[in-house]
């Protein structure tokens, strides 16, 4: 273990130690989320630029990037405004002359001298003469071995007052002298079965691999390397879940049976497989910790209602937290209608409550004369204390932070936990963000219900869409017009719901109730319109996005997006799903400007061709990736470094299913303390493993 012990002190040292380093530049480096030498490390390059070849003068061409090698004949450096000075040297080889120009870098001069060879990487353009615009340089003083050309040349992210020539040369310098202490966590029988590199030959190929042949090594162990601490840290995470003690609910199928009777329609296949499936996680002697994937209008607060009413009759309490204060009054008001008949008390806690009620709601949640609450992030607040919480149910989760979802679940002795989304989230998010949850997924629509049909029109046809709409309101048929801005915006040429609302009443849908509703309305107001547009004495809702989720009125059948290019995938599939909840046909238009960019042609095509929300959401993580997809705030905690989640899926199934083998042989890792060790760094307090190191 002793060099166990110098690979800690070593490499896990604050970056400000390392060569080249010191307490300004470690500052620096933090913005980076390099905080040890070992973190210096794993600051990979973006990518590589091939200056290992060396172009002749005489062959270069405009307009393409070359690496030149010369004597340097002449330097001239001169002012020609103010804010702009340029330094000029006339460079020879044998086949040629290029003039190399460097723009507001007086520096250059002083360092260059005549007769001296100099190596040039940079842009090569024709300007009444053979120019080449300087990125890299250096002086061969008789040293071949160039850090910066004549090899390939990393480029790594940077922050303001860092240049790529600084990092490089901070992190070969930390190489040179540290990579002696970086020691393989991966059990050598996984390294051989797959013949991969050493770990450290692998981190000083992918900084600056002599050739692509090796770079791709070095990925292809690093990949792995990184997908498999994830899942090893993912797999104790779940074995310390199913380890714990939690509530055992006894199921009353009778009961079950007679609630679902209840319902105005029969349940789907799908939503009946998943009820047993969380019906017996419930009657196990460990929490539930489970996420029920189902798309918009899919019935997932019917699994839900299930999870609180077998908490509630087992004489615990139940809690549902939603992101938005519609969403949460929507799932109150559901949930009110389905157990309203088993005198079940429920209450709705939001911030904007009269204070009063709001001091009765906790007092009642406290003494557990209240069983089940909906809210916001009220729920979270100190004040609220539960009498004997024993089910959590989470809706529309990405849209909290990993903290918030604990508070909550702190709130009880470990609670059971179903979280929701109506986000599908692609396989590949689906296990690592949440690879420690058993996954749920509601696949069918319930019996009747039609996919709504999506239509793409350009502004010219905005007649015919006006048209459209005028056909369905004769129908009885409501309408929703939802834009991205309220109030007109100066700066883009967008529609703006206020400007249109007025529009679409006064000039184009004069004999029809239109209202607009907005996030920046005060609660009672907005109740008001919803309450309006639900009792039908709405005829056409313009809105914004507050509309995304929570709005559940099925005889709303169209829908028209206005600059639907400002929108992103998920978002116009969260909106389309306001539409479509009843049996009725429904329509999406999606409405864009003449010149849209060829991405947003390719969302709005997506959109026309497919109504699957798990294809979406897979052609969504392909255009932003999955910082986008979740938000910082979720996919933060598992930032991966060089795996790519869509190029690298193969790996992340194989990485996963060696992590699970593993975790499942021991447990604790006492075979495998290298690997304990770089889990317990990297991953133990992002996912309170506390068993672990």
């Amino acid at each position: 273990m002793k060099n166990f012990s110098a690979e800690v002190s070593n490499l896990f040292s604050p970056v400000r130690y390392a060569k080249g380093v010191g307490e300004k530049r470690a500052i620096l480096l933090k913005k980076l989320g390099i905080k040890t030498i070992f973190d210096l490390f794993w600051h990979l390059p973006l990518y590589y630029e091939d200056r290992s070849r060396i172009t002749p003068i005489r062959r270069v061409l405009s307009g393409k990037r070359y690496v030149v090698r010369g004597k340097i004949l002449l330097i001239n450096c001169r002012k020609v405004r103010s804010n702009l000075s340029i330094t000029k040297a006339v460079i020879k080889d044998e086949t040629g002359i290029i003039y190399a120009i460097w723009y507001n870098q007086d520096y250059v001069a002083r360092l260059l001298k005549r007769g001296e060879e100099v190596i040039l990487s940079g842009k090569v353009e024709w300007n009444f003469e053979k120019q080449i615009k300087v990125e890299d340089f250096e002086l061969l003083t008789g040293k071949e071995d160039s850090l910066f050309l004549n090899r390939i040349v990393p480029f790594y992210p940077l922050t303001e007052g860092l240049s790529q020539r600084l990092m490089r040369q901070i992190i070969k310098r930390n190489l040179e002298e540290k990579s002696i202490y970086l020691q393989d966590s991966l059990p050598r029988e996984i390294k051989e079965r797959y013949s991969f590199i050493p770990f450290r030959e692998a981190i000083c190929n992918i900084h600056f691999p002599e050739n692509f042949s090796l770079q791709k090594e070095a990925r292809r162990r690093l990949v792995f390397e990184e997908l498999f601490l994830l899942q090893v840290s993912l797999a104790l995470k779940r074995k310390k879940c199913k380890e714990e003690r939690g509530i055992s609910f006894k199921t009353d199928k009778k009961l079950i049976e007679e609630f679902i009777r209840l319902f105005p329609f029969s349940l789907t296949l799908s939503q009946k497989r998943v009820i047993k499936e969380v019906l017996d996680d419930m009657s196990e002697f460990r929490p539930m910790n489970r996420l029920l994937q189902g798309d918009v209008g899919s019935g997932k607060t019917i699994v839900a209602a299930l999870c609180l009413l077998t908490a509630v009759v087992n004489d615990y309490q139940g809690a549902l937290m939603a992101p938005t204060e519609i969403l949460a009054q929507q799932h109150w008001i559901t949930l009110k209608e389905l157990l309203s008949p088993l005198n079940i008390r429920l209450a709705l806690l939001v911030s904007e409550i009269p204070q009063k009620e709001k001091k009765r709601i906790v007092e009642g949640v406290k003494r557990g004369d209240i069983s089940l609450v909906v809210g916001t992030h009220a729920l979270i607040q100190e004040e609220v204390e539960f009498n004997r919480l024993g089910m959590v149910v989470i809706d529309e989760q990405h849209r909290f932070g990993v903290m918030q979802r604990l508070k909550l679940r702190h709130k009880g002795r470990s609670p059971d936990v179903l979280v929701m989304t109506a986000t599908p989230i692609p396989r590949t998010l689906a296990l690592t963000s949440y690879g420690d949850l058993d996954i749920s997924v509601i696949s069918e629509l319930p019996p009747g219900r039609k996919p709504v049909i999506t239509r793409w029109e350009r502004e010219e046809r905005r007649e015919y869409v006006y048209q459209f709409v005028k056909e369905r309101l004769k129908e009885g048929r409501q309408v929703y017009f939802v834009y991205p801005l309220i109030e007109e915006s100066e700066e883009m040429d967008l529609k703006s719901a206020q400007e249109m609302a007025e529009n679409l009443q006064k000039k184009v849908f004069t004999h029809y109730k239109v209202r607009l509703l907005h996030g920046r309305m005060r609660k009672e107001e907005k109740e008001e319109i919803i309450n309006s547009f639900r009792k039908k004495n709405i005829d056409i809702l313009v809105c914004t996005t507050v509309i995304e989720v929570g709005i559940d009125i099925s005889n709303a059948t169209v829908m028209v997006i206005e600059n639907a290019e400002r929108f992103g995938l998920a978002q116009l599939h969260q909106l389309r799903g306001r539409v479509g909840r009843g049996a009725e046909q429904s329509y999406c238009f999606l409405l864009t400007g003449k010149n849209i960019s060829v991405e947003a042609v390719r969302r709005m095509k997506i959109m026309q061709r497919t109504s699957d929300g798990f294809r979406i959401a897979e052609e969504d993580l392909k255009l932003r990736g999955p910082g986008e997809f979740f938000g910082t705030r979720q996919w933060g905690m598992f930032n991966l470094k060089i795996a790519d989640l869509i190029k690298d899926r193969e790996t992340l199934f194989l990485a996963r299913r060696e992590a699970f083998k593993l975790v499942e042989k021991d447990s604790l890792l006492n075979q495998y303390p290298r690997l304990k060790e770089r889990i317990r760094q990297r991953y133990s307090s992002r996912l309170d493993l506390s068993g672990v190191g």
